[in-house]
């Protein structure tokens, strides 16, 4: 393990997260205006692609980093028979899901039972695939549906809060399953689909479009929701979560569903809408 892993393992990750919050909340001119300064000076950040171009304009760094786009700067693959990019970034990993455990990078791998929090849950998605985008801090955060579903339930499972840095994941076993996570589960008309929003260091915002933020409140023990009875219904692209910074987002597939497309490797930079997997 590296040496800033070896850091990681011992700082008070939820008060480092929480301190970056209230910062990152603040609406305190000089603040803000800094914090947002520092990511447009080190990041390639597309300011003429949001819907408020001014970077300055927006009333405190989490609503600049959580901007909303101009329409039609993403849009939907026109074939609505594949499933979509859920966000903008990197793809971390992406593949098949063997006897229930997923990769993670070159000699790590982690269990779906963990990930998600709930064997029972885990058991459609076996022999599945699976899609893991990274989200650095230049990207648009916001995550949209890959696929028309019904929300049945979520789980907010407690953990830590590693960064999530492709270094990281190569050198912090099991990674994403032991990160405060919220994962949400949809019913699709192949069966189930699972979006997991995975928090991280200094990342530890995940807010819903159907009951707002999630996270933080830190869980100590896991909470379930159920959405049963209730008709959340999201379509293929719409908006579910944003991230109130960079994080991870990890969808599940059952097998069988979905044929993943060639050329999910590893670094490949992605966008909302573009697709990953042509529907069975």
């Amino acid at each position: 393990m590296s040496a800033s892993s070896l850091l990681q393992t011992v700082l008070p990750h939820r008060l480092l997260s929480r301190l970056a919050m209230y910062a990152a909340q603040s609406r305190v001119r000089p603040l803000k205006n800094f914090l947002i300064g520092q990511v447009l000076a080190h990041f390639d950040v597309a300011m003429d692609e949001a819907e408020q171009s001014d970077p300055y304009a927006f009333e405190s760094f989490n609503a600049f980093f959580t901007r909303a786009l101009k329409p039609g700067a993403r849009t939907a693959d026109a074939d609505d028979s594949t499933l979509l990019m859920p966000s903008d970034g990197r793809i971390s990993q992406a593949g098949n899901i063997t006897n229930g455990r997923i990769l993670q990078a070159k000699g790590q791998d982690y269990s779906a039972a963990e990930l998600l929090g709930d064997e029972a849950a885990a058991l459609p998605f076996t022999d599945g695939s699976f899609l893991n985008i990274y989200l650095a801090p230049r990207d648009y955060h916001r995550v949209h549906m890959p696929w028309t579903g019904t929300l049945r339930e979520t789980l907010h499972v407690p953990g830590r809060l590693f960064s999530v840095s492709p270094a990281t994941a190569q050198a912090v076993p099991r990674l994403f399953a032991r990160n405060e996570r919220l994962v949400c589960h949809f019913d699709c008309d192949f069966g189930p689909m699972a979006v997991v929003m995975v928090g991280a260091m200094l990342v530890s915002g995940v807010e819903t479009v159907w009951n707002g933020i999630n996270i933080p409140k830190y869980a100590n023990q896991p909470l379930r929701r159920d959405f049963r009875g209730q008709d959340i219904r999201l379509e293929r692209f719409a908006e579910m979560a944003r991230f109130n910074y960079g994080s991870t987002v990890i969808v599940l597939l059952p097998h069988g569903v979905a044929t993943l497309d060639a050329g999910l490797e590893p670094g490949r930079a992605v966008k909302v809408g573009q697709r990953f997997a042509q529907r069975s």
